[in-house]
């Protein structure tokens, strides 16, 4: 189920992070396409396609993060029945800029609950993003856009 409440949650670096409504999917899809092809240089670029966001958020809980003025930076979907993170985009010109970090802080009960996701080998940028933030490598795997680690991130140990 997309979560289309309009909820927000102001944080730091005058990030907004709410849940997607409706009127942002077209450019939450341009988002997932522009940044895959400019990504995944390893997997053909001619693969991706617009629709293909709509298909892989199906059930999803999807947040995105926008600047005061509105225009959005990037999103990141979840799968709430494993607590799975499945996505987390952002837009190429607001990447480095905090945004990942503020989708991340701003899932439910973090940084008090476990997460995973899995994150493709190749792309490392994102895994190194990923390590930082406190996931680990649990596992690994093969995909149809090459292999990736499984990351666990494990909730703080409450003092």
């Amino acid at each position: 189920m997309v979560d289309f409440s309009a909820s927000t949650k102001p944080l730091p670096a005058n990030w907004v992070i709410r849940s997607a409504r409706r009127s942002d999917l077209e450019g939450l899809a341009d988002i997932y396409l522009a940044v895959r092809r400019e990504t995944f240089l390893w997997v053909d670029p001619g693969s991706f396609r617009h629709e293909d966001f709509k298909a892989h958020t199906q059930g999803e809980h999807i947040w995105l993060a926008e600047t005061p003025s509105g225009e959005i930076a990037g999103f990141i979907t979840l799968w709430a029945p494993d607590d799975f993170v499945h996505m987390l985009y952002i837009a190429t010109r607001w990447q480095g800029q905090g945004a990942g970090v503020a989708l991340l802080e701003a899932l439910p009960d973090w940084p008090r609950k476990k997460y995973r996701l899995k994150c493709l080998v190749n792309n490392r940028r994102a895994k190194s993003f990923y390590l930082s933030r406190g996931f680990v490598v649990s596992g690994s795997g093969p995909s149809a856009e090459g292999d990736y680690d499984e990351m666990v991130f494990y909730p703080e140990p409450v003092a």
